[in-house]
């Protein structure tokens, strides 16, 4: 017997520019959430005294280079930095609010 009406196939129209600026946010999110952590732990530590003057210069210019690099990437896409911080709902934002 044959299917008079056959379902209509479903797929999904991407765009590979959506894509990957999607990918990218997301990517982008990830990496600032680590920096933030990072950038507390590091201050944490000068504040307690844990680090030597050129460990302090190190990961002062470590920093920078990332925050620079993330600038850099979020220009290429379109991205701002709000964009990057994803709303969770009831949660609230992923990232806090400088």
């Amino acid at each position: 017997m044959s299917d008079e009406h056959p379902e209509p196939r479903r797929h999904l129209d991407l765009d590979p520019d959506t894509v990957e600026r999607d990918l990218m946010k997301l990517v982008l999110t990830v990496v600032e959430l680590l920096r933030q952590l990072m950038e507390r732990q590091a201050l944490r530590r000068v504040d307690e005294g844990g680090l030597s003057e050129e460990q302090e210069e190190r990961i002062g210019l470590t920093l920078m280079l990332l925050d620079d690099r993330m600038t850099e990437l979020r220009d290429r896409y379109g991205l701002r930095p709000e964009d990057l911080n994803l709303d969770l709902g009831p949660l609230g934002p992923l990232l806090p609010r400088d």
